[in-house]
């Protein structure tokens, strides 16, 4: 089996780490792609890839939406910063995005509207450093993709994407991805996602630790799942593990900027 890079885990909330990644290098994952949503998160997920050999991390810091519920202006200048000190240790700004889906924000405009100011101030901090984003886009679809585009980014990736058809070839035509995994084995979104973008504007993930499924036939992911992802894929789309992983590992590269090792 290829080469494997999990574009999407968020290291610093999976337990039992050191087995995770253990399990990950046996499974042939290379490479993790470790995701902030606050400063707490780059912090950790940068502690993380200083001390970790195999696979090996790299760190995206970001404000994810999320975070942003009891938000203190204080603690987001601060994350800010912390990006732009270790700006030379990060391969994209991300998790960032907005979710309008949020109870918190679903019928307050003013929070949304902080959403949007938190997201443009990421998207030009990636501007000038000519940055990928990791964008998160749930129920925001177009107003992720019409922000970026504004902002001149060259290259974006709307992870877990499951929104409309219409802005998904709005975001291919732009030369953006989109990521997909383990969801892909029960979600619909996913799947038409999936089969409708070309294999070579698309990245493997697996959002870890985020539970899969329900009951007994769930499971919490581990970046060893992404070779679950490349299997879904595989099966939906009708290929060759080997050659979309192939494809794969060198989108991940290509998208991240990643040197060989």
């Amino acid at each position: 089996m290829p080469n494997l890079i999990d574009t999407h885990a968020h290291l610093d909330h999976v337990d039992n780490l050191e087995e995770a990644l253990k399990e990950a290098a046996e499974a042939g994952v290379v490479g993790v792609v470790a995701v902030g949503i606050d400063l707490a998160a780059n912090i950790k997920n940068l502690e993380i890839k200083k001390k970790t050999a195999r696979p090996k991390i790299f760190t995206a810091f970001g404000v994810h939406p999320e975070s942003l519920e009891n938000f203190e202006q204080e603690k987001s200048d601060a994350c800010l910063q912390f990006i732009k000190d270790n700006i030379e240790e990060a391969v994209a700004i991300g998790e960032i995005g907005l979710d309008y889906w949020y109870k918190w924000a679903r019928k307050d405009e003013e929070k949304k509207k902080l959403q949007r100011a938190i997201f443009e101030t990421q998207l030009a901090l990636a501007k000038e450093f000519d940055l990928p984003v990791v964008i998160h886009s749930r129920g925001a679809w177009r107003d992720c993709l019409d922000l970026t585009k504004s902002a001149g980014i060259a290259k974006a990736n709307f992870h877990w994407y499951s929104g409309p058809t219409d802005i998904l070839d709005e975001i291919i035509g732009c030369g953006y991805f989109i990521s997909v995994g383990p969801a892909l084995s029960y979600s619909p979104q996913l799947k038409e996602a999936a089969l409708r973008a070309p294999i070579e504007n698309v990245l493997i993930e697996t959002d870890s630790p985020v539970f899969y499924g329900s009951g007994e036939n769930g499971f919490r992911a581990g970046p060893k799942d992404v070779v679950r992802s490349l299997k879904l894929y595989a099966q939906l789309k009708n290929m060759d593990e080997e050659k979309a992983a192939e494809i794969f590992y060198a989108n991940s590269r290509k998208f991240f900027n990643l040197k060989e090792e």
